[in-house]
């Protein structure tokens, strides 16, 4: 969201509402991620998210290019879009910074009994990811990924189709 924490529009015609915006990123499943490399230049590339109305959840690999630059500048852009024809186009964009929660990475730490904050937090999460990803209650960390909260601070979006519609 942006500083004043309304949503930011594209144009107020084919703009989304919160609403649609929830659904949508509630819905699509790839998005695209964008960071800053320590030379300056971006990089960008596709993976899967959870958004929980609030917060973009990426499950990140460790070793990656992503990982590496999101601890040198935590800015990131991330684009979810979708359509094929022109009136068919969808999407949201969600900039913002980008912070680890949990274990990195996650799975590292032996289980014990007392949770954290963190994990409590993160049981949530990893349900719906499992849930929209694997069609189960059940998620398993495989030691070489971990939790990224991306915090929007200027979310904008578009859909195509409310120009036909207002017509």
């Amino acid at each position: 969201m942006s500083g004043n924490g309304a949503l930011r529009t594209r144009g107020a015609g084919i703009s989304m509402t919160k609403e649609e915006i929830d659904l949508f990123l509630s819905t699509e499943r790839t998005c695209r991620v964008a960071t800053i490399g320590g030379d300056g230049s971006p990089h960008v590339a596709p993976l899967w998210f959870v958004w929980d109305g609030a917060f973009l959840w990426l499950n990140s690999l460790v070793r990656s290019r992503r990982w590496t630059d999101l601890q040198k500048d935590p800015r990131i852009a991330i684009v979810v879009d979708g359509g094929e024809q022109f009136t068919d186009l969808r999407g949201v964009e969600v900039r913002g910074t980008a912070m680890s929660v949990g274990d990195v990475p996650r799975g590292s730490r032996p289980e014990v009994v007392a949770r954290t904050v963190e994990d409590e937090l993160l049981r949530g999460v990893e349900l719906s990811f499992a849930r929209k990803y694997a069609g189960r209650d059940e998620f398993t960390a495989d030691g070489r990924h971990a939790w990224l909260r991306i915090t929007p601070q200027n979310v904008r979006s578009w859909d195509f189709g409310k120009i036909r519609r207002s017509h």
